[in-house]
């Protein structure tokens, strides 16, 4: 049997390594605190032991990197996240189809909420995967179309391209190579519009947020400082304070408040004249 490896960027930027469904390495983290997994998890310290039994919660709980992943899910796991925004967007016919990335299959595009929760609420920044067949299943199935069965190529560009092909003219794609945002606006024209949502932004150099970040609609913060020092760091809207999701054009403010209507704790919406605004450290 040929053996399948993942490798996932996660807690701190600690590049994890899974072979067989096992963890066999975990990188030194750069951060030691995030304020998300402090709160939903009771993390207060990231270190290799901590991120290896995240990781292993997240491969017994949700079958990651195993043929038993659980594709489908509509409970998010935070209030305004990636995969939380692009379901309400889809929910509300506001996206009709997004392009996003899972572990076992690489680039997908797809139209169903909860594929879209499923794959993207338990995972971080997918560096390489390898594609298992009963995972791919379960994906088509729920209406979900791999950009590539044969090797789980991560391929935001061409997985754009693909939705395009397939009929779609709202499409919402998860970008965590600035880079590419501007390769993917290029593919708006007429009536094609494209959201492209930042992703997994910690490590990403001050001169890439310069010339790319006017390309990007949505982004998360997680612990980039260069985001922050930006000239081109515009907001519209922002959405949380400890690991905020900032909106940077207005059709990125509008998917906020999309989300936004299908909350039910209650909601504090004020005006504030000066934007990022935090109330702890983020870093």
């Amino acid at each position: 049997m040929t053996d399948d490896i993942h490798v996932m960027e996660v807690l701190g930027n600690a590049k994890v390594t899974v072979k067989n469904g096992k963890v066999v390495d975990v990188s030194d983290p750069i951060i030691s605190f995030c304020p998300l997994f402090a709160k939903h998890r009771g993390i207060n310290e990231i270190n290799k032991e901590s991120i290896q039994k995240n990781v292993e919660f997240r491969i017994e709980s949700f079958g990651l990197f195993t043929k038993n992943r659980v594709v489908l899910d509509d409970s998010p796991f935070v209030g305004f996240g990636t995969s939380e925004i692009f379901m309400s967007a889809l929910k509300k016919g506001f996206l009709d189809a997004v392009v996003v990335v899972s572990d076992c299959a690489g680039t997908v595009v797809t139209n169903n909420p909860k594929l879209v929760q499923g794959l993207c609420g338990r995972i971080s920044g997918i560096i390489q995967t390898t594609p298992i067949k009963e995972v791919i299943e379960k994906i088509e199935k729920a209406n979900g179309i791999v950009l590539s069965k044969d090797d789980a190529s991560i391929d935001q560009i061409n997985g754009v391209k693909l939705a395009i092909k397939l009929g779609y003219k709202k499409i919402g794609v998860s970008v965590s190579n600035l880079k590419d945002a501007l390769e993917i606006k290029k593919l708006e024209k007429n009536d094609i519009k494209i959201i492209t949502f930042g992703v997994h932004t910690t490590g990403i150099g001050l001169s890439d947020y310069d010339e790319y970040l006017q390309y990007i609609d949505l982004i998360s913060a997680c612990a980039s400082k260069n985001l922050l020092k930006s000239k081109s760091f515009n907001i519209k809207a922002q959405a949380g304070s400890g690991v905020p999701i900032f909106a940077l054009s207005n059709s990125g403010k509008e998917l906020l408040f999309e989300r936004l209507k299908e909350i039910d704790k209650p909601i504090l919406i004020t005006t504030n004249e000066t934007l990022p605004y935090f109330t702890e450290n983020p870093q």
